[in-house]
């Protein structure tokens, strides 16, 4: 069986990072390539063989000393039969990956899991790029059949009800509500979210959920929290959660009012972990994300108009048994699309293409 060195951020705890999540579940998957990921040092990823490159878990951005310790891997390490990327396409990165893969002579592929603002003008050295949607393929259709759209693996485990209802007696959320996960800092999203929020009263509550990794996002958050008491808006706003998923799952629907998904994977997983789990979304026009109206559980709103988010809302709650046929539409539709070993297969093949 041929090695695959799949080569991304470390591969450990915790898994709040839609790349290391993707990284984890597409080598479960793999049944014909053996995939080798990279850990930290005294860290293992169970059933797959793990190279401990890195010095620690590190941080949501990689310090340029574990950059390095990768790039002495490639250079030194053992020769795999292909080499799969899943870095964040950069200049530095790009010119670092081509002079390994040239000097080493190794079949490269590169998953594009988040695309960047400046995509169009990057110079790509892999022998295969992958996508993960149709919005990011149009991007780079100047590549030609380099290019191959791969929609993202994805592993929603299993919520138990009791789970579900310690999340909300923990987070004081009450039998109705709908999620704002998304982004703080890039997009109006969670502005139009505040905005929805104090369109009169509802029968559920608007709650927002978003990990905030910056300076920069804190700020936001300050002045989301300040419009909404200028607003009137009756809003709950919790921070970075370890139980997400229980509150993902308890949630009556999703909200993602964005224009942008900047520094978001295409298909963002908490949309994907949503529908797995029975909950209806929202989307804005515009992005990525809208693909997902393909999988009958998400309905997509203009961007930035928070009257269309609640007519959406209003749309979604006020028909249960609707719905409900749409949900389960939409498990099908993830498990069929994004399952692990659907995702694995198809990477597999690509890896016996550029051998």
């Amino acid at each position: 069986m041929p090695d695959v060195l799949l080569i991304s951020k470390p591969i450990a705890p915790p898994w709040n990072d839609s790349n290391k999540n993707l990284v984890r579940d597409l080598s479960r998957g793999m049944t014909r390539w053996r995939p080798r990921v990279l850990v930290p040092r005294g860290e293992a990823l169970d059933g797959v063989l793990s190279e401990p490159v890195y010095q620690s878990r590190g941080a949501y951005a990689p310090a340029r000393s574990a950059n390095v310790r990768v790039l002495g891997r490639l250079l030194l390490g053992p020769r795999t039969a292909v080499w799969h990327f899943f870095f964040g396409p950069n200049p530095t990165t790009l010119r670092a990956g081509a002079l390994a893969s040239g000097l080493r002579r190794v079949p490269t592929v590169h998953t594009v899991a988040s695309a960047p603002d400046d995509l169009e003008r990057l110079t790509f050295f892999a022998d295969r790029v992958v996508v993960l949607s149709e919005h990011t393929r149009q991007r780079l259709r100047h590549l030609g059949d380099r290019v191959v759209k791969i929609p993202p693996a994805v592993t929603a485990p299993p919520v138990e009800p009791s789970r579900v209802e310690e999340a909300r007696r923990r987070h004081g959320l009450p039998a109705r509500y709908v999620l704002y996960p998304g982004d703080l800092e890039f997009s109006r999203g969670a502005e139009t979210f505040v905005r929805a929020a104090s369109l009169g009263r509802r029968p559920w509550v608007w709650v927002g959920a978003s990990r905030p990794k910056t300076h920069r996002a804190r700020e936001a958050l300050g002045r989301l929290q300040a419009l909404a008491r200028d607003q009137g808006a009756e809003l709950t706003w919790l921070g970075e959660l370890d139980d997400i998923l229980a509150v993902v799952a308890g949630a009556s629907a999703l909200a993602l009012p964005v224009e942008t998904l900047h520094a978001k994977m295409d298909w963002p997983l908490v949309l994907l972990e949503a529908l797995s789990y029975g909950v209806p979304c929202v989307v804005g026009a515009g992005t990525a994300a809208a693909e997902l109206e393909a999988s009958g559980g998400v309905t997509v709103v203009p961007s930035g108009s928070p009257e269309a988010l609640v007519h959406a809302l209003e749309a979604l709650l006020g028909d249960a048994p609707a719905t409900a046929r749409r949900a389960l539409e939409a498990q099908r539709w993830v498990r069929a699309t994004c399952a692990p070993a659907v995702v694995a297969r198809a990477c597999e093949a690509l890896y016996d293409e550029v051998c």
